[in-house]
């Protein structure tokens, strides 16, 4: 066998062990953060503020599950989850009541790797929030659509303590709008943009 066979097969040998890493490594990351969600609490119509209803939402704070699938080191995408959360609704500084709001997003992301254990990312991708429990005020004169679509930004790193384990610091903009309908008469009352800024804190594990 002479050295240029060798030499080829040392490299096919080299080439496959390589393909076989990178098969082996996990694509699955998952975080879990806490996100304080700051309601935008714009209103898009007249309507509203002639009436003096002034509809605003509190901001709160939710627990977020972060699910990331990496196509390649640098692409994947994540799908950020969460249990239905009440947003308390109010006319000026008065309670209108609650709705419950599950607010999943699905993003896009490119990772960037060249800084050894901090990963920025960014991401971009859509929003779905279906709104429940929606009527409001003290005989239910109010209420609001079902569910919003709209767009989603993110931007974002991971600083990673071992080869599995990192902390997290992300920040999103999330479009959710929804109509304020007046029930007696099924007239629009005007439009409610939460869109809020999320900012989240939390834990990072990498398979």
């Amino acid at each position: 066998m002479n050295k240029k066979t060798i030499s080829k097969l040392a490299l096919g040998f080299l080439a496959a062990l390589s393909f076989n890493a990178i098969a082996q490594e996990n694509p699955w990351m998952v975080r879990v953060r806490a996100t304080d969600l700051n309601w935008e609490n714009g209103q898009s119509t007249a309507t509203i503020n002639a009436s003096g209803l002034n509809v605003n939402a509190k901001d709160k704070t939710i627990p977020e599950l972060d699910i990331t699938y990496f196509f390649t080191k640098n692409i994947s995408a994540e799908l950020v989850l969460t249990y239905p959360q009440r947003v308390d609704v109010r006319s000026h500084s008065t309670s209108l009541g609650t709705v419950t709001a599950l607010p999943p997003t699905l993003l896009a992301q490119y990772h960037f790797t060249q800084f050894g254990p901090l990963k920025p990312y960014v991401g971009a991708g859509i929003n779905y929030t279906r709104f429940g429990s929606r009527n409001l005020g003290g005989a239910d004169e109010y209420s609001v659509e079902k569910s919003s679509i709209g767009y989603a930004a993110q931007i974002g790193a991971d600083y990673m303590l071992t080869k599995n384990w990192g902390i997290n610091l992300d920040v999103k903009y999330l479009q959710i709008e929804t109509y304020v309908i007046v029930n007696s008469s099924g007239a629009s009352a005007g439009t409610l943009k939460l869109s809020p800024i999320a900012t989240s804190v939390g834990v990072t594990y990498k398979f």
